[in-house]
């Protein structure tokens, strides 16, 4: 069914990824409506990362269904040209420079030079036009990387810790766009390990042993914060 008749960006429909007679995600559904940024949370091995290439058509999956823009994933490739992808690993050319790698970026995805100039701008590039991408400040290469994924103007943005360990400015400007594109009708999933950042979140799904579970920004920072400090209590630590 098509994007025109249910509405959904993204639908994801009882996923399952088995690896080396491991289930890394089992049962996985969820649904992304426009306008909606969905915070997939997980630690370290909890599987997030590769929910996010499956999602981006990276990996592949075992068992259950993906739709993007109402495009079966496994079924044709022309849901990529509605996606932008920021991975946790760099995923620029380091050895060009900022604008080399929107300009040769922008052709692989037949974007317009317009759209280049106008991104520059957003995302406040100039200064940073001539340096090679792996030089750059992790806030500065991760404005980049945001830059480059939405050159093709995609429905549907997908990030791994897009803003962790990056200074304020930069966080401020993306974060700044991503409340752009979302109010024009774009949708996002975003990967994050730190849950102090799931307020900029529409929902919040836990992972956890290959499963998810839903819950209101609110009160997913509210398990966390019990998770901690039953840690603590367990440990016999004290504040202070």
């Amino acid at each position: 069914m098509g994007m025109q008749e249910t509405g959904e960006v993204l639908d994801v429909l009882d996923l399952k990824k088995d690896f080396r007679k491991r289930t890394i995600i089992n049962g996985v559904t969820f649904k992304v409506f426009p306008g909606d940024c969905i915070g997939i949370f997980g630690l370290r091995a909890s599987g997030k990362t590769t929910l996010l290439h499956i999602l981006a058509g990276l990996d592949r999956f075992t068992a259950g269904e993906v739709k993007i823009m109402g495009f079966d994933i496994n079924k044709t490739d022309k849901y990529k040209k509605s996606i932008g992808l920021v991975t946790q690993v760099n995923s620029l050319f380091r050895d060009l420079n900022t604008f080399e790698n929107l300009e040769f970026i922008a052709s692989l995805k037949s974007a317009e030079k317009e759209k280049i100039k106008e991104l520059i701008e957003n995302f406040e590039l100039n200064d940073y036009l001539g340096e090679a991408a792996s030089s750059l400040d992790a806030g500065v290469y991760q404005r980049l990387s945001m830059a480059c994924a939405m050159l093709n103007s995609p429905r549907l943005l997908i990030v791994d810790e897009l803003i962790k360990d990056i200074d304020l400015y930069s966080r401020h400007i993306i974060i700044r766009k991503m409340r752009d594109f979302l109010a024009s009708g774009g949708a996002c999933v975003y990967g994050f390990s730190n849950m102090e950042i799931s307020e900029y979140m529409s929902k919040v799904g836990w992972l956890d042993n290959g499963r998810i579970s839903f819950y209101e920004p609110r009160a997913a920072l509210e398990r966390w914060e019990k998770l901690i400090n039953s840690y603590r209590n367990n440990s016999g630590e004290e504040d202070g």
